[in-house]
């Protein structure tokens, strides 16, 4: 049977938990998550988790912290003045909120704490600091295409 290497492509279901059990994501009801093995489509422990699977095989991994969106990082927490909001926006803990870096690349923020004059806003991933679980089932696998050279 054909096993799960890099450079494959393959398909997986996934049911992805925190360690306390509580579900943050899965391929439940949608098509399967479809990615290259090692390509860096997906988190490093889950790239090692699907390698050497077979098609049909379904097994439970445990990603640790390192290997899945790494350590909350001080360095992402950001005070910004409150008047760089726009004056009628009701800010509260726990809102998302989009910024942009200096290149214009946009990313997601969550507002941490108000305080009189500035806002204090995690740019972590939100899964940064966890260990994670997955369940996943192997649905398929497409090898890469051969390299073909002519004269």
């Amino acid at each position: 049977m054909q096993q799960v290497k890099k450079g494959d492509k393959v398909k997986v279901h996934y049911h992805g938990k925190l360690t306390t059990g509580e579900t943050f994501d899965s391929s439940e009801g949608r098509d399967p998550l479809e990615f290259e093995v090692g390509s860096g489509m997906v988190i490093k422990g889950f790239d090692d988790g699907v390698t050497g699977m077979e098609v049909g095989e379904k097994k439970t991994i445990h990603i640790p912290v390192d290997e899945a969106y790494g350590p909350k990082s001080n360095e992402m927490l950001i005070d910004m003045p409150k008047d760089r909001f726009p004056e009628d926006m009701q800010v509260e803990v726990g809102m998302p909120l989009v910024m942009s870096d200096p290149s214009g690349q946009q990313f997601q923020v969550v507002v941490t704490e108000v305080k009189e004059d500035s806002i204090t806003l995690d740019g972590n991933h939100p899964l940064a600091g966890q260990d994670l679980v997955f369940d996943l089932e192997l649905v398929s696998i497409e090898g890469k295409s051969p390299l073909i050279i002519t004269p």
